[in-house]
């Protein structure tokens, strides 16, 4: 897909979308075919890094160890391992698992991280992914890591042959909007059996808006 179609499709999301009192997001969405996603080799569950910030608000907490704690405060909420015992109290921790969408950890006190948040963060998903890049090295630098985890989606199918994420909002440029769009798509596609032959359609639309095919 060139970037002219992808140009074309993001005039006419604009001209067709209502203004809106907020900043929509812009949103991918691709259907799949031949893919039977009851079996879990065929299930798609990726991350890809765009190459622009999407500019959502994510809210991050990291549990770190001696090293990290030396780092400046670049998260929403940082806590170190020395400080893990105070979290026992199981609504503590379901209202720190619902207040953040993302949640770090430094590799050498994941171990105590399964113990003590475990139970909580894991059943809702939250427990720090290695595949998305959740889990840190102890001389990880955090402020390229926070703006790494800020221009990175998840693509996952559910139940459904279907996967899609927001690529950008409508205030990002258009050309923004199209390098982040053709690195979900390139992304998406080499992650598939049959690359682009397990694609169905492609679609790309406003929070409130219709779908637009490409």
């Amino acid at each position: 897909m060139n970037k002219e179609q992808i140009k074309k499709a993001i005039d006419e999301l604009r001209r067709n979308s209502k203004k809106r009192k907020f900043d929509q997001s812009i949103d991918f969405i691709v259907t799949l075919k031949d893919i039977n996603i009851k079996k879990t080799e065929e299930n798609v569950d990726i991350f890809i890094a765009l190459p622009h910030l999407i500019n959502r608000k994510t809210k991050i907490c990291a549990f770190v160890g001696k090293e990290l704690k030396q780092q400046p405060k670049v998260f929403d909420k940082v806590i170190s391992d020395d400080e893990f015992h105070e979290y026992q109290d199981k609504k503590k921790l379901r209202n720190l698992a619902k207040s953040y969408s993302i949640f770090l950890a430094q590799a050498n006190v994941m171990g105590k991280v399964a113990t003590t948040f475990g139970k909580i963060l894991g059943p809702k998903g939250k427990m720090p992914n290695p595949k998305a890049g959740h889990v840190l090295n102890p001389d990880s630098n955090l402020e390229s890591i926070k703006q790494r985890i800020n221009s990175t989606i998840r693509l996952k199918t559910k139940n459904e042959p279907i996967v899609k994420a927001s690529i950008g909002k409508e205030s990002m440029a258009d050309d923004r909007l199209t390098d982040n769009f053709n690195a979900a798509l390139s992304g998406l596609i080499h992650s598939l059996p049959k690359e682009d032959k397990n694609i169905k359609a492609v679609y790309i639309k406003t929070t409130m808006g219709k779908p637009i095919k490409l």
